[in-house]
């Protein structure tokens, strides 16, 4: 990559950066007992077991939860970090999610093949909409609750646009870009169902689960086939499973919101 290469890539990476690195990386060893650990918290919490169709992938309870094992928070350079904290609320077990002009998220590492892709479930509450969030705009790119799912794939297949941002994301991260990134979306205006391709970058699309104030206040509970939804949104088959993470931001249009996440599960 040239110096000039290098510096057209960074312009408007740190806008994206968070998104990116929700998706980077792979399940390495100790991974799984992680997972299983998250799992016990859950239902020692709930007086119950898992439920033994599903595999948790955990819940991200920040404040239970090891350094180095388990679900871990990512801030960015130059970025202020959105607040996450384990908070019960409607009698739920639920994360809280407080961003003010932020962007960070929490990343947990898994890894499910391809054959074995089934369902994931998972729950947010939003009170309240980011007023200019578009997220057809990369200038004011921003969602209240974000729910990423990080594929591997051949990155032979990168544009050289996306080779430039791989490259750049490896050398300021140590994690080179996913193969594709699956996210679940709340967006202020979109149709609900839509796909929206990244402003930035083809290898992240958002599937918008919920638009406009219809179910604020309210919790929404989803089960979605994550083959379908890849399929859909991307045109071919995906790959190995290797990342699930939950993001607030809002260091785009500079604004403050909140929001409640539920656990999380894949169904085996």
């Amino acid at each position: 990559m040239t110096l000039r290469s290098a510096a057209v890539a960074r312009v408007g990476l740190a806008s994206v950066l968070a998104m990116f690195l929700a998706a980077c990386g792979s399940a390495g060893p100790g991974s799984g007992a992680a997972a299983g650990g998250a799992a016990d918290a859950i239902a020692s919490r709930e007086g119950a077991p898992a439920d033994e169709g599903r595999a948790y992938v955990g819940f991200p309870d920040v404040q239970s939860t090891p350094d180095g094992a388990g679900w871990k928070h990512y801030k960015l350079p130059g970025k202020q970090a959105t607040a996450y904290a384990f908070a019960p609320v409607d009698q739920r077990l639920a994360l809280s999610a407080v961003g003010v002009a932020s962007a960070s998220m929490l990343r947990q590492a898994v890894h499910t093949a391809p054959e074995a892709l089934r369902n994931i479930k998972f729950s947010w509450k939003v009170p309240a909409l980011i007023r200019s969030a578009d997220l057809t705009v990369r200038e004011t790119h921003d969602s209240p609750v974000r729910l990423a799912l990080a594929f591997e794939g051949d990155r032979a297949k990168f544009s050289m646009k996306n080779a430039m941002l791989s490259e750049l994301a490896n050398a300021l991260t140590g994690e080179p870009l996913p193969y594709a990134t699956l996210m679940y979306v709340w967006c202020n205006q979109c149709e609900r169902g839509s796909v929206i391709v990244n402003p930035r970058t083809d290898r992240i699309r958002e599937i918008v689960l919920e638009s406009g104030p219809e179910h604020l206040g309210q919790w929404q509970d989803y089960e979605r086939d994550i083959r379908a939804d890849f399929e859909r949104a991307f045109g071919e088959a995906p790959g190995a499973l290797v990342n699930v993470a939950v993001m607030t931001d809002t260091d785009n249009t500079r604004e403050s919101t909140s929001a409640w996440y539920g656990p999380i599960s894949l169904t085996r």
